[in-house]
This record gives structure tokens, sequence and C-alpha cells, in this order.
């Protein structure tokens, strides 16, 4: 009795804490072009296009902060929402995919975003019908809006196996989803598709389509540039290469895990004091390029 009670007590306060995490967060909105936004709060950035056709985002955050999301909308459109992208299946990019269909928006994503979804959860439990996309599409797709066309695409084995990035054609807004981390280590989640190489094939593609006035929404950070776009593929790119040397001339994982050589550049600059430290994002780059081999 005293273990279920101790039990009860332990999920009662984790549920309190779930919920209040987000009491405290606001949504700050950046304007990009006329029509274009970026919203930040908890987990990855948004963006949204407003018009006379409607109101079009990419992602969602987290599922409490859907009410907070769509006021911040409201105060820059009138309009209906139409459609939503997930750049891809994470909880913080698709968590309030339910509240976000509820309120109208029809959800697009990759077709293995779709899969993802549809898998039993952690907790055991699966998406509701209203959490999964509508639209899927294999590997590119264009939707016009708001007098403008936006083309989407798939990059291959990237941040997981299902990223889309967007392009604003008019506006010059890319939204790169977690493909890009804004000055930090990234993401690459290796147990849902991800790998090094396509992070970096992800990279170059985005660069590919942009020039110096573009303005990059990041998975995660600030409003970005094509130059610091190109500085985090060189990171990327550095790192790989640091890695690599160490796994030919016979390091072991352990031995790349502990050798703060191999980052230090990057380290210095503070790319390690985000989501994934410098030590994780070696074991990442070694992990990775070891299967990539095998």
């Amino acid at each position: 009795m005293k273990i279920y009670t101790t039990l009860v007590v332990s999920l009662f306060s984790f549920s309190l804490f779930s919920q209040g995490r987000f009491d405290n967060v606001v949504i700050k909105t950046t304007q990009l072009s006329d029509h274009t936004y970026m919203l930040e709060g908890a987990g990855g950035n948004i963006g949204i296009s407003v018009g006379n056709d409607g109101v079009f985002i990419i992602d969602d955050q987290f599922a409490p902060l859907s009410d907070k999301i769509l006021n911040a909308i409201k105060v820059v459109s009138d309009k209906p929402l139409k459609y939503l992208v997930n750049t891809h299946y994470h909880g913080d990019h698709s968590g309030g995919n339910v509240k976000m269909a509820k309120a109208g928006a029809t959800i697009i994503a990759h077709n293995n975003v779709k899969k993802r979804l549809e898998e039993k959860q952690r907790d055991g439990s699966y998406k509701p019908k209203e959490a999964l996309p509508v639209i899927t599409f294999n590997d590119k797709l264009n939707i016009f809006i708001n007098n403008e066309s936006i083309a989407v695409f798939h990059v291959k084995n990237a941040h997981t196996d299902g990223d889309a990035i967007l392009y604003f054609t008019e506006s010059n807004v890319l939204h790169t989803g977690d493909t890009y981390f804004n000055g930090r280590y990234p993401y690459i989640d290796l147990n849902s598709g991800g790998s090094v190489n396509g992070y970096i094939e992800a990279v170059k593609r985005g660069l590919m389509v942009i020039n110096e006035d573009t303005k990059i929404i990041p998975g995660h950070g600030k409003v970005s540039n094509k130059k610091a776009y190109k500085d985090f593929l060189t990171m990327l790119e550095t790192i790989r290469s640091n890695v690599q040397k160490a796994i030919d001339n016979g390091k072991t994982e352990d031995d790349v895990k502990a050798d703060s050589t191999i980052t230090k550049t990057y380290d210095d600059l503070d790319y390690g004091t985000g989501f994934i430290n410098s030590e994780r994002i070696r074991l990442t780059f070694y992990k990775s390029l070891v299967k990539d081999k095998s």
C-alpha cells in the first residue's frame, strides 16, 4: 500500500510538472515578409503564411501550447486555418496537431511521418485520428496559397527518415525543420532513421535554393541567414572529418566520446550548450559513421 501511494503521488507530481512547464511560455512573433512570420515558444520554431486564402502553418510545438499559438496567429490574421505541414514527427513539432485539425487545418507530411505517428507511443497509447496527416507525399510537393508557391521537399535520412524542408518562393523564406539548429549542435535521431551523412546532404540541399537575402527559420534557434547556415555546414563537415579520422585510426566509441579535441573549435563557440552537448554529438557521429560503413 505504501509503494502504491508513493507511485500515485509521483505520477501526480509528474503530471502537474508536465502541465505547469508550459504555463509561463510566451509565444514570440517575428515578421519575415509582408505575410510570413516565425513563432517561437517551446519546441520547434513555427512558420506561418497569412493572406486572403487563409493561414498556412509549419509545425505546431507541444499540445499544451496550442491555445497560445492560435491566439498568436489571430493577432496577425483573422482568416481560418487552411493547411499545416509537419516537418517531421517529433512531439515538439507535431504535438498540437489535434487542436490545429479541430481548428480547421488540413495536415500534410511525408509518408514516414504518418507511419511514425500511427505507431504505438512510449506510454503504450496511440495518436487519435485527428493527429495524423491526411495528405502525404514521397519526394516533393508544391502548395500555392496566399499568392505564393511553397516548395516542400523531402530530405532523406537526415534528422529522421521523414524530414521536410519548405521554401517560400516569393517571400524568400526557408523553413528547415530540425535539419538545422542555429548556433548549436543538432539532434540527429539515429533511432528514427536519421544519419550524419543524410543530415549534411540536407543542409547542402537547403543551401541550393537560397541566396544572401533569404531569411531562414531553423528548427531551433533564432532567425538565421545563409552565412550562418554555411557555417553550420562547415561545423558538421569538420566534425565528420575528425570523427572519421579517429575511426580510421582504430579509435573506439569510448575513445571518441572522451576526446574533446574532436569538437574543441565548436565547443569554444558554445555549440554544445544546447540540448546536445559535445560528448553526445561525438557519440552520435561515431555511431552513424560506423553504421554507414558497415
